[in-house]
């Protein structure tokens, strides 16, 4: 019979894990919450998860004490790296640990469909790493990921919100968009400064191409870039009037009153104008 798992506390203190700022880390040791995140990517039977930032790997334990057919730790800490490693002998055959940066690395790679993230997220990069995630949808089929609340806020915002923006138009015409769970500082080691969020990100079924993807990025960039200008001001530099006109949106608007199916129709606009 082998060894129990060490707590969590005990195994940082091993390691010299200490949270780093300049990582972006900051640790969920409860195993109550951590299992709860687990339960809210739904049933996990025959999925292999992909967690971006494991740190000492309370989330990847309860992810492993569930049905997922395989974990894969992706981690930039070496020290991390080694936490994990351990665990591997706990769960012989479903655990991968792979020492990367998950911004530049393809997780798509790393094991077969069909495929979830769950992470809880280094806050400094949790963004980007979004953003890359959402160009591949067809990928993935479900990512239940933690942000900053204000970072999920901005994920699920509506038009004419105070969050809404660039990352909620991108995201939402990619994804179906939901908080499902808030956590105060003080759930985690070290507390951050602010509350967070877990939001479940499930990609549509139908999503754009690369090429449309890219021309999205273009029009929200400048329509959010000058909010305070009417989008014919905004969209000036991507030939906006006539952008506009094959649209069929209001010059006068502004980018926080139109919806994702307007920012979709100008995407489109755009991507067959630079085409021609």
């Amino acid at each position: 019979m082998s060894a129990p798992l060490e707590s969590l506390r005990d195994v940082i203190h091993r390691h010299g894990l200490d949270a780093r700022k300049a990582l972006g880390q900051h640790f969920l040791l409860d195993p109550g919450v951590t299992e709860r995140i687990a339960t809210l990517a739904g049933n996990l039977k025959g999925r292999h998860v992909v967690e971006v930032g494991p740190g000492p790997g309370g989330l990847t334990r309860a992810l492993l004490n569930g049905p997922a057919e395989s974990v894969t730790a992706v981690e930039l800490d070496s020290r991390a790296v080694l936490v994990i490693q351990e665990l591997a002998g706990f769960y012989p055959n479903r655990l991968k640990v792979v020492e990367a940066d998950a911004l530049k690395c393809d997780l798509t790679e790393l094991c077969p469909a069909p495929r979830q993230i769950i992470a809880n997220l280094p806050y400094n990069v949790a963004t980007p790493l979004l953003i890359g995630w959402l160009r591949q949808g067809n990928a993935w089929e479900r990512l239940t990921l933690m942000f900053q609340l204000e970072v999920a806020e901005r994920i699920c915002a509506a038009p004419n919100s105070q969050h809404y923006g660039r990352l909620a138009v991108l995201a939402q015409w990619c994804a179906d968009c939901a908080i499902v769970m808030k956590l105060p500082p003080g759930a985690f080691s070290p507390p951050p400064a602010v509350w967070s969020a877990v939001a479940s990100i499930t990609p549509h079924a139908q999503q754009p191409e690369p090429a449309l993807f890219k021309a999205m990025e273009r029009v929200t960039a400048a329509a959010f870039g000058q909010r305070r200008k009417m989008l014919r001001g905004a969209l000036k530099g991507l030939n906006g009037d006539k952008l506009l006109a094959a649209a069929e949106i209001d010059g006068t608007r502004r980018a926080e009153t139109l919806d994702v199916a307007e920012f979709a129709r100008l995407a489109r606009a755009h991507f067959a104008l630079s085409a021609q």
